[in-house]
């Protein structure tokens, strides 16, 4: 058995991707606690072996390492706070939800206080490399303590990468989501010209993925989920409309002018209401096909 299978790891949020996440460590025998507070989603815990708990704070107690999986920054905070005075000192906590820097860093100075290490660990691939261990994590933080978090980390990526101090992790998830909100865009009206011109789509994107106009949208996103009309990501337009905000709300903080991607953040938050928030986020590509 494995040396990660005796660690004990508590996981709080276990929808799309905590639940994966869930699913990856009990599969290589590690002792995983969960909670959340859906009825649905703590059946579904259960059936995977999971040990699930009532609340928060009990969950936190004993644990090495925990992992949390919210949706959005003021969860994490409101989280934390009822958490904190029950983790382990030494303990770890992964924050895998896409925060905010400034969230991050706030609670890495919670740990310092209460003796544990928080780390920031965003995560990219959606529920199917949630659900496979394929996810890529951006990991900022105390470099001894995502040492620590090697055994979990290799169980639930296939690869991370060590981006800098508290609050670096989220603030490049929020860069990477800026990218890809804008390269759906783009390679959609890419495509759409092409199209006019008579070049056929799937040709298109093999011209652009052998140069240098090539993106992940354009290798992963086009073939997999938008050419097939499968738009099945996992991943919704309202959750990339919440990361568009982000992007320019960082950039507000930090003083830093996005007059190109202001365009396109305009059209993700105000142009494109047709396409409701429970949609696919790769549906987006849609917008200006009928115009």
């Amino acid at each position: 058995m494995k040396e990660s299978a005796f660690m004990k790891v508590g996981v709080i949020g276990c929808g799309n991707m905590g639940g994966g996440m869930v699913s990856q460590l009990i599969a290589v025998g590690m002792d995983v606690s969960c909670y959340d507070p859906d009825a649905g989603i703590q059946a579904r815990m259960r059936s995977v072996g999971a040990n699930v708990v009532e609340t928060a704070s009990a969950l936190v107690t004993g644990q090495e390492i925990i992992i949390l999986s919210l949706p959005k920054a003021q969860v994490v905070e409101l989280v934390m706070a009822d958490v904190a005075p029950h983790i382990e000192t030494g303990a770890i906590v992964l924050d895998t939800s896409t925060s905010t820097p400034t969230t991050s860093q706030a609670m890495a100075k919670l740990g310092q206080t209460n003796g544990f290490d928080f780390i920031d660990g965003p995560v990219s691939g959606g529920p199917a490399a949630a659900n496979t261990g394929t996810m890529t994590m951006l990991l900022a933080g105390h470099q001894d303590a995502i040492d620590r978090l090697a055994p979990v980390t290799d169980i639930l990526t296939a690869k991370t990468v060590v981006v800098g101090a508290s609050g670096a992790g989220h603030a490049a998830k929020i860069a990477n989501n800026m990218l890809c909100a804008a390269n759906l865009v783009l390679v959609a009206e890419a495509v759409r010209m092409c199209e006019a011109a008579g070049v056929k789509p799937e040709g298109l994107l093999d011209g652009v993925n052998a140069g240098s106009g090539r993106s992940g949208v354009s290798e992963v996103n086009f073939p997999k989920w938008v050419l097939n009309g499968a738009f099945d990501s996992g991943f919704t337009m309202g959750l990339m409309r919440k990361d568009v905000g982000l992007a320019l709300e960082l950039a507000e903080q930090t003083g830093v002018d996005l007059a190109g991607f202001a365009v396109i953040a305009d059209l993700w938050l105000s142009h494109s209401g047709d396409i409701p928030d429970t949609a696919d986020f790769n549906e987006i590509t849609k917008y200006g096909a009928n115009t």
